[in-house]
């Protein structure tokens, strides 16, 4: 609306100045309020795009489950040591390999381990 305004002002700017004849400042003004308003368009950003989980879907035989959701960003803090009690290495899971992937812009289900005692383990990037 501020832009409106910011043009109805120069119209009368125009005319005020003798640019412009107060019939060419009428149907100048006419035409700007028959225009219809422009619909603002919010175009996302790269970060926005760029922002995924890390799902972690444990089911074991037993009928025990297990869901983790983590964003990708955290992991990559994980990943750097920055939460110093998490130790992903007990869970043999391979953090860079499924990193690495991810900023290859895999997406999708990555990894699936049905084990002998019928636990499935997947792991899924959205």
């Amino acid at each position: 609306m501020d832009n409106l305004k910011e043009e109805r002002l120069q119209i009368l700017e125009l005319l005020k100045s003798g640019v412009i004849t107060p019939d060419e400042a009428e149907k100048l003004l006419s035409a700007l309020m028959d225009k219809p308003e422009q619909e603002l368009i919010t175009v996302p950003n790269e970060k926005k795009q760029s922002f995924r989980m890390l799902k972690i879907i444990v089911d074991t035989a037993d009928g025990e489950k297990v869901r983790i959701n983590i964003p990708v960003e955290f992991a990559k803090l994980l990943k750097n040591g920055k939460f110093g009690n998490a130790k992903l290495d007990d869970y043999e899971i391979d953090l860079d390999s499924i990193l690495m992937m991810v900023n290859q812009g895999v997406l999708g289900e990555i990894l699936t381990v049905d084990t002998e005692d019928g636990d499935k383990v997947r792991i899924i990037v959205e």
